[in-house]
């Protein structure tokens, strides 16, 4: 059994964190925590695994938060076949409204 100290909140996890997968498996540790801040949600984590790749490891496949570490609800081999997380500025450049409203332009043009 490993000490990994106690429950913490998903927005108190600091990067560097090491991740452990459902089988025990140390995977890699946190390059960055995942949420909607506007509706403060809790999306998931990006991690930076043992093989040098990020894995975006969402939100339900988090089993247990704590202080020196977090255990995943999934093994070591379901890790590896997570995504590669998309760079925060497309995903913030997706969200941005004047990139909503130009796509939207875009396509009332596209549909005349």
């Amino acid at each position: 059994m490993h000490d990994d100290g106690h429950a913490i909140a998903y927005k108190a996890l600091k990067r560097g964190t090491l991740v452990r997968s459902s089988d025990g498996a140390e995977v890699g540790t946190v390059a960055r925590v995942q949420d909607n801040v506007r509706e403060n949600i809790f999306d998931g984590i990006v991690i930076a695994a043992r093989d040098g790749t990020k894995r975006f490891i969402d939100a339900p496949e988090v089993g247990h938060i704590a202080e020196r570490a977090v255990t995943l609800t999934i093994t070591a081999a379901e890790v590896a076949e997570q995504p590669v997380p998309r760079p925060r500025l497309l995903q913030r450049l997706e969200h941005a409204p004047i990139v909503r409203r130009a796509r939207r332009t875009a396509r009332e043009l596209r549909d005349r």
